[in-house]
Parts: structure tokens; sequence; C-alpha cells
């Protein structure tokens, strides 16, 4: 009797075949759950924490707060100092931010996935009936554009040394309290939709000790192709992932906001958009720029501008010396135009 010949077992095929998968969505799992129970906010690199005071402060059972944070040391993100205390690795932000990629593509859009045949067939009743969670969009996106996207539009803004700044979709006013920070005297603005955000951002302009140099707007961006009232006289404004959100159906009021914007900046003034542009295929790039392009065309409907299209829609504006600068973020793209 014959049998098949199989060949030889390696281990090392094995582990050279996952890479580093396993590792990236337990971070991503262990990460999601503590975001869900309150405590991966109480987590920051290099600061100390108890056991204790994280139960307390959640409002969460000791006893479940201990085996989480006995998961997090067995997963190498936390380190045990003492019984009950612990202090988050010091790579803990790379790990968190490399997560968010898996968090955002599979958690934060999880409504395009489950409900994919839906949309394909019924796309108006699929977008009213499945909504993404706008937490889980939030905070992975933060996760990602702490090392990939929002550094370098930090270091432009800062380097300008503006006098006057405007963040336009400001979130939390994170980007325009850093600025308001590295440059006593000046004066910023924060306009975003969502009356949460702009909530959190007055008690965290306050906290900073900036609120009276910081106007907060509670509008959409669109209101500044008939109002550029927020944004007049900057030295620079910046929008960060907002602008593909009028496009296509609103893609005229889009271009009477770069055209305001472009008007209400002091001469010199700089105009910084940080967005996503589609299909890429260059080999670092290719996988995430689809499916990002993907979600944004298929269940968002919306459209993606080129680094061309983007050259020529600030050209047409008013703007010149448009330089376009490669992100970390696979697909992201930073628009610096000059008035």
């Amino acid at each position: 009797m014959t049998h098949p010949t199989h060949a030889k077992r390696s281990l090392d095929d094995e582990i050279m075949a996952s890479g580093p998968a396993p590792d990236l969505a337990g971070a991503a799992a262990l990460l999601e759950i503590g975001e869900s129970l309150g405590l991966a906010q109480l987590l920051a690199a290099g600061m100390e924490c108890d056991i204790a005071t994280l139960a307390n402060e959640a409002d969460l059972p000791a006893q479940g707060v201990a085996n989480y944070l006995e998961a997090l040391t067995s997963a190498g993100l936390v380190t045990q100092l003492a019984e009950t205390r612990f202090r988050p690795v010091d790579d803990f932000e790379t790990i968190r931010h490399q997560a968010g990629y898996i968090s955002w593509t599979m958690n934060a859009n999880r409504p395009f996935i489950e409900h994919a045949r839906e949309f394909l067939v019924n796309p108006e009743f699929a977008k009213k009936a499945h909504i993404r969670n706008g937490r889980h969009v939030a905070v992975s996106s933060q996760w990602m554009g702490s090392l990939a996207f929002y550094p370098a539009a930090r270091e432009v803004i800062l380097g300008a040394k503006p006098r006057r700044f405007a963040d336009l979709g400001s979130g939390t006013c994170r980007l325009v309290i850093e600025v308001l920070l590295a440059n006593p005297g000046a004066t910023g603005v924060g306009l975003d939709i969502d009356q949460d955000a702009c909530q959190a951002a007055q008690a965290a302009a306050k906290e900073a000790s900036v609120d009276d140099r910081i106007s907060i707007y509670q509008r959409p961006i669109q209101s500044i192709a008939t109002d550029l009232g927020p944004v007049e006289g900057a030295d620079v404004i910046h929008g960060g992932f907002v602008f593909h959100d009028m496009l296509p159906e609103e893609e005229h009021i889009a271009d009477q906001v770069l055209a305001n914007c472009r008007e209400a900046l002091r001469p010199g003034g700089i105009m910084a958009i940080t967005d996503a542009v589609p299909y890429l295929t260059n080999e670092r790039e290719r996988r995430f720029s689809a499916i990002v392009t993907y979600y944004h065309r298929q269940f968002m409907g919306r459209r993606l501008l080129s680094e061309k299209e983007w050259q020529d829609k600030l050209i047409s504006a008013g703007f010149s010396g448009v330089e376009v600068i490669e992100l970390g973020f696979p697909t992201g793209r930073l628009f610096l135009a000059r008035r």
C-alpha cells in the first residue's frame, strides 16, 4: 500500500506566512475592548496607572480591570511595576497606531462589510439603514493619524508660526490648541458640525488656558461658501479629510469654499489640505488605498480626487505654488497652496 508524500512541515515557513498579522490582530482587539471599557484613553505611554484608579475613573469592577491589565501585560502592551501598578510600554503609541488600520478597516466600516449586498442592490436604503458608528470612526482615525498624517500637517502649520490659524473640521480642536500653545498671542478658529466635538473642544481649550484666544463654531464647512467670517485674516487654514465629503454632489460648494479661503487668507498665507487620493498602485500603498477608495466610492458615494485634480482645483480657486507631500498614511497626501 502506498501513501501520499507530504511536504516536510516547516514551522519557520508557517511563521513567515503569518507575518505580523497575529500580533496586530491581537493588539487591535485588546485596544478596541479597552476603548469600549473607557480604559484606553486612560492609558498613555510613560504614564503609570493602578487598578483601583482605573476602576474608579471608568466605573468598572476592580477585578475586571485587573483581568484586562493581565491580558495587556501578557500581550506586551503594558509592564507590571508592582502588584497593582502598571505602565504602558514605550512603543505603546506605535502599536496603537498600527492597530488603528485594522480597527478602521474592519470595525469602523463594519456596516459596509456586513451589508455589502444591500449597498449594491439598494444603495439609497442601505445608506439610511446601516450607519457607521461615529465613535469608532473617530477613534480609529485618531489612532491611524497620530503617527501617519497628523505630524506632517502639524509640522507645516507650526513652522509657519501663524498669528491666526483656522481648522476646518476641527473635532476637539487638538491641532488648534497645539498651535496656540506654541505661539503665545496667536488666535485660532475651530469649525466643526458635531456638537459633542465642539463642547469637548471648549473644555479642552479651557483646560489648556487658551479659551480666550480660540473661537469655536458649530457649523458645516459648507458655510464658508457664503460666510468667510470665521477664516478671515488667517495665516494658515487647514482642512483634514473633510473636503471629499462634499464630492461629487456639492462640488460647486467645495469650489466656493476654496475660493473664499483663498480670499480670506492674508497675503502669503497657506491653505493646507490633508486628504486621500484614489486607487494608488505602488507596492506600499496599493492595498490600503484600494479599500479606502472602494469604501468611499461604493458605500459612501464620495469621489476622491487625484493629485492632479487637487492641484487643478486649487489653482482654479486662485492659489499658486501647489505642493504635494506624500504621507506615511497609505493613500494620504498633504496639499499646500499659497495665496
